[in-house]
């Protein structure tokens, strides 16, 4: 996220450009995108709007869209009377503070999302969002936030990779494997420099098993048993070749279930007819 930077059609996007090369080049973070303030021909109404914008279509990136209105804290109906009693601001910072929230409570694995995820210090969104246009925009990747039953929620956790990959189409999806990634990264740099031989594979192996299990014993996954859950492999003729070795590489490589949200939400009734007593 970029304060006071939004995405424009047409115009100079190149820092928001370059922080999505670093977020893909790093593999360990994701760029909130902000939308334009949605006035006049601004608005999303339909997914031609977002095509016409332009946007990025990077699994590392997020977009959250209306933007809300909050109070100004310096308007006083005696003294200041003459300034606006709410201003509109952009949608990133506050779906990044349900992120931080989500991520709290329940891990990263969660979809940051649904009626849980609800939007703190806004008085609402300044455009009333419907079922109808939720479901057209939320196709292609544009997540909003609406007030369906009180408070405003966020309801879509989609990155802008729904289309182009829709492997990592949910942000928890994305966000679990950059924190795998990262934390076995840090946590490995201890070998460094051991000696590159199946004692070493077989402690790899043992620590990145432990903390996968860690995370499945913690409801990351899917899969009920560990093994339909995760796979953890490093060794010679499994993840490397004598010239990976005699280069000096050690391949460890991690394979995990994700979970995704329940978007969806399918009901079937039956009448039952015929009964006898």
């Amino acid at each position: 996220m970029l304060p006071d930077k939004v995405w424009t059609s047409g115009g100079d996007n190149g820092a928001l450009e370059a922080a999505i090369t670093h977020a893909e080049f790093m593999q360990n973070r994701m760029v909130l995108i902000d939308p334009p303030k949605p006035v006049g021909g601004a608005r999303l109404r339909s997914p031609v709007d977002v095509k016409m914008l332009g946007l990025p279509t990077s699994p590392y990136t997020a977009l959250y869209y209306p933007w809300l209105d909050v109070a100004n804290p310096f308007y006083d109906p005696d003294t200041a009377a003459n300034l606006p009693q709410t201003f509109p601001l952009p949608p990133g910072p506050f779906a990044a503070g349900v992120w931080s929230r989500i991520d709290a409570r329940r891990g990263v694995w969660k979809a940051p999302a649904g009626l849980e995820a609800t939007v703190r210090g806004a008085l609402g969104p300044n455009i009333d969002i419907g079922a109808d246009l939720q479901d057209n925009l939320n196709e292609f990747g544009v997540n909003c936030l609406r007030s369906i039953i009180g408070p405003v929620v966020v309801w879509g956790a989609r990155t802008r990779a729904t289309k182009s990959k829709p492997e990592y189409r949910y942000v928890s999806v994305r966000r679990t494997q950059n924190m795998i990634g990262e934390s076995l990264y840090g946590a490995l740099q201890a070998v460094v420099f051991e000696p590159n031989d199946h004692r070493l594979w077989a402690s790899l192996r043992a620590s990145a098993g432990a903390f996968m299990d860690t995370l499945h014993r913690a409801g990351a996954f899917q899969g009920e048993k560990a093994s339909d859950a995760y796979y953890v492999r490093c060794g010679l003729g499994s993840t490397m070749t004598q010239a990976d070795i005699d280069g000096g590489v050690v391949r460890l490589v991690v394979g995990f279930a994700p979970l995704k949200p329940a978007e969806f939400v399918v009901v079937q009734i039956k009448q039952i007819v015929g009964q006898t007593a």
